[in-house]
């Protein structure tokens, strides 16, 4: 579930921006206070409902968390928000929903046979490994052990799945999270699909890390391999008038008195729906580029940056929407980590894409597979993320529009994310304030 943040987890509103700052769209001292919507859609690992925790141990293949812990980590502790998110992904209906995309299943199997030279007679490990289907391709792969780890009860039907395939001798489930289960040898790679909507949304990303620092065999191969978090304005009018200007009219009605609510109500949560390229009024902005062989937790925590673009068209801009790449690559050449290492997350540039470079999705594009959320790619379960404005902002071509985004953890529950957004355009300032949750 998405819900909103005002008055919440936010920094204020408006700050810095003057008196003619609009703070989530609204002008101070207009509508304010925090709709909440609950939506029926069932969204990967949002699901809260009651389930038998029992049969995690009925199996001897299910190995479980041994009795001691390693005295010289502090893995993170796993919380009440932690096993409701594990909980939520117990239930067949998101893996169905994940498996279902094509575009992502595919693109996964082909990337994983790709590499196949790289796995091959290879120790593999599968972070969140779901009903085991990547694990199941990397054996078919030829890996000589592949550690299925998921701390979901997903992983005992995983492993009635490996054992119904004939490789229980290659794929060992281990059910748990990755912080605190035990592995007695190093591997030599990392396959795990964690991207959330918005791309950090779920912040499973610190769990690839936690088994890349604990496990992977120096110049060891992780895929995907690196990620891009995108972000463009948008216009998107009939959207708006489904949502909004259907209250000026009900049944000859004059409902317009429940516009504002109505616009609190569809407009103050990150949406996850699909767009078109159409819908796009400039080139895309590169909110952060992801090296998952260098990327450090602590980077994770926030993610900042300033964007500039300019309107290709006249007409109303109604938020911003989001999407991402993955990327199935070879490792850098030059993984060390030292104290001169750039970071893994690489600010975007402050200024809008040139005429040479405007074709290009990726920060460091390469020959490797990429699996995209772009309105213009093959549709995935992922969607797009939008943050609307309350209303719409009439933009001429060419028109500039400047600001900044910042996402961070949320402090109540590290899988929410708050989303930060401070944006101007023909003389206006806003900030719109939200959390994903």
């Amino acid at each position: 579930m998405f819900q909103s943040t005002s008055g919440g987890n936010g920094s204020g509103g408006g700050a810095g921006l003057g008196d003619s700052a609009f703070h989530n769209g609204f002008l101070h001292g207009g509508v304010s206070g925090g709709a909440q919507l609950t939506r029926s859609r069932p969204r990967r690992g949002t699901r809260r409902r009651q389930h038998d925790q029992g049969g995690g141990a009925s199996d001897p293949r299910v190995s479980q968390l041994r009795d001691h812990q390693d005295t010289e980590r502090h893995p993170r502790p796993c919380t009440d928000f932690d096993v409701a998110y594990f909980n939520s992904y117990a239930h067949l209906g998101i893996h169905e929903e994940m498996i279902k995309d094509r575009a992502r299943t595919d693109t996964y199997k082909n990337a994983i046979f790709q590499h196949q030279d790289q796995i091959a007679g290879k120790v593999v490990l599968d972070v969140g490994c779901g009903t085991g289907i990547l694990s199941i391709f990397c054996a078919q792969a030829g890996a000589k052990r592949v550690y299925a780890v998921d701390a979901s009860d997903i992983a005992v039907q995983a492993n009635e799945v490996i054992k119904a395939n004939n490789l229980s001798d290659t794929v060992i489930v281990l059910h748990g999270r990755v912080e605190d289960v035990e592995i007695d040898e190093k591997v030599d790679v990392i396959v795990s699909e964690w991207m959330g909507y918005m791309l950090l949304y779920e912040s499973m990303l610190g769990s690839v890390i936690t088994a890349r620092d604990r496990w992977l065999k120096p110049g060891g191969l992780i895929l995907p391999s690196y990620a891009t978090l995108y972000m463009a304005p948008v216009s998107y009018p009939e959207r708006y008038s489904e949502s909004i200007d259907f209250w000026r009219n009900v049944y000859g009605i004059d409902m317009s008195a429940m516009m504002p609510l109505a616009k609190q109500c569809a407009f103050e949560e990150p949406s996850v729906e699909m767009i078109s390229g159409e819908n796009v009024l400039t080139w895309p902005h590169v909110v952060k580029h992801v090296d998952c062989l260098t990327l450090t937790i602590e980077e994770l925590q926030t993610v900042s940056t300033r964007f500039t673009f300019k309107s290709m068209m006249r007409a109303p801009f109604h938020g911003f929407a989001f999407w991402f790449d993955v990327e199935f690559g070879n490792p850098s050449v030059n993984n060390s980590k030292s104290n001169n290492a750039q970071p893994a997350l690489v600010a975007a540039p402050d200024d809008t894409a040139t005429e040479t470079n405007k074709s290009k999705k990726r920060a460091n594009p390469s020959e490797g597979l990429v699996l995209s959320t772009a309105p213009e790619a093959p549709p995935t379960h992922w969607q797009q993320t939008l943050i609307y404005f309350y209303d719409p902002i009439e933009v001429e071509q060419d028109q500039v529009i400047e600001g900044s985004v910042t996402l961070t953890q949320s402090m109540e529950n590290a899988r929410f994310m708050n989303v930060h957004l401070e944006y101007s355009s023909g003389g206006r300032s806003f900030v719109k304030e939200s959390v994903m949750r």
